[in-house]
């Protein structure tokens, strides 16, 4: 090549036009057109990756170990927050926003500028940060029987989870529970699999609905307020041997089908966009290792084509002890079809493990490309490619009033009345406002907020407190509720000559269980811990007395309950207490039904509707129903009304019920 007289050696050339085709190229990637289709966007990223860039996105690693360099260096492909892992305590909506994106600049920062997708433990709401909306748990949810409420906890949930610039939540749990003694019931719906599925509505509302003629099986996620959900524990999490969490479910292959299968038909169906495996067997074999169902069950017969993530080091607990032969973990379990790996930490061991594996042939690369594709594919139908950095236009959203009045909703209806008056004919509940003489509070968990909230709220076990995050406590609310010349006396834990003492017109004792999570939870007892049986018996030994009891299911209450005026089931309602109140003084009437059985004694475990030898103390599906009473009933029936004509339009419908509502009375 000659330039006025110039004389560019053929070398040179060489070297320039090598030069110029990636400034050419980078004019144009199809991975990186939205207008192209989606296997030809995912072909060609695929096609320009190296091996190295593969297995990074199929690591999740967790915010205590990731940095913008450790992102860049191993080409990341996702990150977590574990239970309370935070950017910083009482972090606001901004941290966490600055947060996910300097560690997303890593990720843009590589050859191929290949986003990260950022998970995070949304279980009744966004419940790992300060100041969010905490839901009540799905055991109230399925107590309300109302999927267009869960949908619409869904939507306000994604929108405070954007708020906080993440997009991707590990929920819902849709496990059937079986036995109540497991230390994660709480997390599922029901012991029944068609209320479990029913309740699958929440992953539209987390996602959005799926356009019409949209393929099966496609993960869809509505980018801007949505977030990509997670089905999980894939499968027979719920039905393991004496309730024992991460233990064997015995099961045959029809029973296991037709129990606790079914939801996950129904969140493909609704485009859910990855399955996360359970850490329990299913008749001896380990869900993290079972080919036959993570692979030729779920991805080849359900057609499902988002991506299987493993639980926290999942892979590490396919061995026993955890983590005794690493190797062998990652082949079963990478073979038997997981695609994303929750590592948490220590990601160069598995880079280095699956790397021989795939060099010396022991796991093909068709499961690394399959595996990739997948997350890829949820990747690109998030929108990450286009948007994958936050802003903070939503983060007014967070803890927000419009979502702690939809918190509150669903913590009216998620309250069941197993017990009202000593007779039929002499109804306690609903209580009067204005009392002549004193009311009396009692109870461990009249005035604890950690309590009310339970497990999985600001760290992984939950703790007790009121400072743990914001919200209402059952005591604030009853105090707020009554009129104000009614009297709230509140002892923890009174002894008998203070109740005898003092003049009560009636009682309230808020007792239950104290905060767990996974393990920690397993129950061979299922007691009310200490000091709760003495108070209630002390305090309903004098006075007319309601008991509510606050738990992720049932407990033993049968020796307690003759003495009782009313007893309520609260479950674990979360941080708006001021439910509670609603429906004990009237504004609004009972009408929650048990989504579990209620036992007599333990020996009965496990004993589930259906069974041949059913004997409860409270058969599934009870629920004694009570009116509104109070002066603010018609307004609160009008808007209801309104609220069941719009439920369908989600969050931004609950303004409408709010101008539709004072329309109605002015």
């Amino acid at each position: 090549m000659k330039m006025e007289g110039f004389q560019i050696p053929p070398l040179c050339l060489l070297l320039l036009l090598c030069c110029w085709a990636p400034i050419g190229e980078s004019k144009y990637l199809k991975y990186k057109d939205p207008n192209q289709p989606l296997n030809i966007r995912i072909r060609d990223l695929m096609h320009r990756m190296t091996l190295e860039e593969k297995i990074g996105q199929m690591i999740q690693i967790d915010l205590t170990v990731a940095t913008p360099e450790v992102m860049k260096k191993y080409f990341i492909g996702s990150l977590l927050s574990g239970g309370g892992h935070v950017p910083a305590p009482n972090a606001s909506a901004e941290t966490w926003v600055n947060t996910v994106n300097g560690l997303q600049n890593g990720s843009l920062s590589t050859r191929l500028g290949i986003p990260m997708i950022y998970g995070i433990d949304a279980v009744h709401g966004h419940n790992n940060v300060y100041n969010a909306t905490i839901f009540p748990h799905n055991v109230g949810l399925g107590a309300t029987r109302d999927p267009l409420l869960v949908r619409r906890i869904g939507e306000a949930t994604a929108l405070e989870v954007r708020a906080t610039g993440i997009s991707y939540v590990f929920a819902p749990c849709i496990a059937v529970c079986r036995d109540p003694r497991w230390g994660r019931c709480y997390e599922s719906y029901s012991e029944d699999h068609t209320l479990v599925r029913a309740m699958t509505e929440i992953i539209p509302g987390l996602q959005g609905d799926i356009p019409a003629g949209y393929p099966k099986g496609v993960p869809y996620v509505n980018y801007g307020t949505k977030v990509a959900a997670c089905a999980k524990h894939f499968v027979g999490d719920g039905g393991t041997h004496n309730g024992i969490n991460e233990n064997n479910t015995m099961i045959n292959y029809h029973g296991l089908l037709s129990i606790h299968m079914p939801a996950y038909y129904d969140s493909i169906i609704k485009g859910v966009s990855t399955i996360m495996v359970s850490y329990s067997s299913w008749n001896g074999k380990k869900m993290h290792a079972n080919y036959n169902l993570v692979t030729k069950f779920l991805k080849n017969h359900l057609k499902f084509r988002g991506f299987v993530i493993s639980d926290w080091e999942g892979l590490d607990r396919i061995t026993t002890p955890s983590h005794a032969n690493y190797s062998y973990s990652v082949q079963a379990g990478i073979r038997a079809g997981i695609d994303m790996v929750m590592i948490p930490y220590n990601y160069t061991e598995f880079i280095d493990d699956l790397t021989y594996q795939i060099n010396n042939k022991i796991i093909p690369m068709s499961r690394i490309n399959d595996a990739v594709e997948r997350i890829l594919r949820v990747k690109f139908t998030m929108g990450l490619f286009e948007h994958p950095l936050a802003d903070l236009s939503l983060s007014n959203l967070l803890g927000c009033k419009m979502h702690r009045e939809l918190a509150r909703e669903a913590v009216r209806k998620s309250l069941v009345l197993l017990k009202n008056g000593k007779s039929p004919d002499k109804p306690l509940l609903p209580l009067p406002k204005k009392a002549s003489q004193a009311i009396l509070v009692a109870g461990t968990h009249a005035d604890n907020l950690g309590y009310q909230c339970g497990g999985w709220t600001i760290s992984w076990q939950g703790q007790s407190g009121n400072n743990i995050t914001s919200g209402t406590t059952i005591l604030s609310a009853i105090r707020s509720t009554v009129d104000p010349t009614t009297k709230v006396v509140y002892s923890e834990n009174p002894d008998l000559d203070f109740v005898k003492n003092n003049a009560f017109s009636h009682a309230i004792v808020i007792v239950g269980e104290t905060p767990y999570a996974e393990t920690a939870g397993d129950s061979m007892n299922l007691t009310i811990p200490s000091p709760g049986p003495s108070t209630i018996q002390t305090v309903c030994s004098v006075i007319d007395c309601v008991v509510v009891i606050i738990s992720g299911r049932p407990v033993v209450i049968e020796p307690y309950v003759p003495v009782m005026g009313a007893l309520v089931a609260a479950w674990l309602p979360g941080s708006e207490g001021q439910g509670v109140a609603d429906v004990l003084f009237g504004d609004y009437g009972f009408t929650g039904k048990l989504p579990r059985t209620w036992f007599k004694t333990v020996d009965q475990l496990p004993m589930n509707v259906g069974d041949k030898h059913y004997d409860p103390l409270f058969p599934f599906g009870f629920g004694l129903s009570t009116n509104p009473v109070n002066a603010r009933s018609s307004s609160s029936a009008a808007a209801a009304a309104v609220r069941k004509e719009t439920s369908s339009i989600g969050s931004l419908g609950i303004c409408l019920v709010i101008i539709m509502t004072i329309m109605i009375h002015h």
